[in-house]
C-alpha cells in the first residue's frame, strides 16, 4: 500500500490532541457488505447499515478491491451521470483513467486523488488504463461521495486533479504514523482539496503498537473506516479491522490505536478518518442523483433522458495528461 510516505516520519509536523479535549465516545462498529460496481470491481460498502444521521455530510463511500488482476481482467465503470455532490477518487495501488462531459479529467495512481463536483450535473466515466487491461496488476482505491447544500447543487461541476505528492503530510509525537491531510485541515495544517461543505479527509497509516489521539473540530461528526490491518478505537479501544467502520459520538478528539500483531500480508494499520459539518436539510437520492426533494430526482432523470447534463465525447481516449483533444 505505497500511497505516499516518507523515510522518517519525525521530520515531519507533529500533531496531537490538547490534554483536556472531550475524547471522542464510540457509538457503532459496523462491517461494510462486499458488492461490485460499475463493469464488476470489487467493492466494500463502507457505510453500509449507518444511520444517515451520523454520515451526513457524506453520502456513501466503497473501498474498491484491494485486488490483484490477472491480464485481461482490469475493469472500470461505462459512461454515467451525476448531480448535486461531489464524488472523491483516490487510488492508493494501480492507475484509473477519469474523464467528464464538462472538459475534466486525467490519470490517477499511487496517492492521487480526483475530486469531481458534480454540481448541475453531468457525465462521467472511470476505466483503467490500456496498458493495466493488458498487464493486469494490483487495484485498491476509495471513492467517497460528499453532498452538496442546496444553495451549490446547481453550481457549474469543477474538477480537482490532486497529486500524491501535495498533500499534507504529518505526524504524531513518538512519529508512530503517518497522517496525509487530502482535504480540509488537521490542528491548522490544511490538505489540497478544495471543498464546498467543511470537511476533513486524512488517510493514516499506524505502525503496530502505535497509537494516535487527534484534535478533531466539535461541529464535524467523526468516522474512521479501516482499509488494511486491525486495531482499536476511542479511549474504550474497541476493537476495529479491515473493513469495518467506526462512528464517534460529540467531542474534541478520538483516538485511534493498531494492535501490536498485524496481519502478515499487512505490516501496518490503514485508516481513512473523516469529519464533516453535517447539512440539515432534507436529502432525496437515488442512483447516481442526490437532491433536496423528489421533485428535483425527477428533473434530474428528464434532463439525464434529455441529454442537458452533457454527451459523451467523440474521441475519449485517455492521455496521462488528460482527455485526448
Amino acid at each position: 500500500m505505497p500511497a505516499v510516505t516518507v523515510e522518517n516520519p519525525l521530520t515531519l509536523p507533529r500533531v496531537t490532541a490538547p490534554a483536556d479535549a472531550v475524547a471522542r465516545p464510540v457509538l457503532t462498529v459496523t462491517t461494510a457488505p462486499g458488492g461490485f460496481e460499475g463493469e464488476g470491481f470489487p467493492v466494500r460498502r463502507a457505510f453500509a447499515g449507518i444511520n444517515y444521521r451520523h454520515l451526513a455530510p457524506f453520502i456513501m463511500m466503497d473501498q474498491m478491491g484491494e485486488v490483484e488482476y490477472a491480464p485481461g481482467e482490469p475493469k472500470g465503470t461505462p459512461w454515467h451521470p451525476h448531480r448535486g455532490f461531489e464524488t472523491v477518487t483516490y487510488i492508493i495501488d494501480g492507475i484509473f483513467d477519469h474523464q467528464d462531459s464538462n472538459g475534466g479529467g486525467g490519470t490517477i495512481t499511487n496517492g492521487d486523488t480526483q475530486w469531481m463536483t458534480a454540481g448541475s450535473g453531468l457525465l462521467h466515466i472511470e476505466a483503467p488504463p490500456e496498458q493495466l487491461v493488458m498487464s493486469g496488476g494490483l487495484f485498491h482505491g476509495l471513492q467517497l461521495w460528499v453532498n452538496l447544500p442546496a444553495k451549490d447543487k446547481m453550481m457549474a461541476p469543477r474538477y480537482q486533479d490532486i497529486r500524491g505528492g501535495s498533500v499534507q503530510l504529518l505526524t504524531t509525537p513518538d512519529g508512530g504514523a503517518l497522517l496525509r491531510v487530502i482535504a480540509g485541515e488537521l490542528d491548522g495544517h490544511a490538505g489540497p482539496g478544495i471543498t464546498h461543505t467543511p470537511i476533513t479527509m486524512i488517510h493514516a497509516t499506524l505502525a503496530p503498537g502505535a497509537e494516535v489521539t487527534l484534535p478533531w473540530r466539535e461541529d464535524f461528526n467523526g468516522l474512521a473506516y479501516v482499509m488494511a490491518g486491525r486495531g482499536s478505537v476511542g479511549a474504550e479501544r474497541r476493537p476495529i479491522r479491515l473493513g469495518q467502520t467506526a462512528v464517534f459520538g460529540a467531542g474534541g478528539s478520538l483516538t485511534v490505536r493498531a494492535d501490536e500483531k498485524q496481519d502478515s500480508n499487512t505490516p501496518d494499520l490503514e485508516v481513512v478518518l473523516l469529519g464533516g459539518q453535517p447539512i440539515r436539510e432534507p436529502m432525496a437520492h437515488y442512483g447516481p442523483f442526490v437532491m433536496n426533494t423528489k421533485e428535483e430526482l425527477m428533473q434530474a432523470f428528464e434532463d439525464f433522458q434529455k441529454g442537458r447534463l452533457g454527451t459523451v465525447p467523440a474521441v475519449h481516449g485517455m492521455t496521462p495528461n488528460g482527455p485526448q483533444a
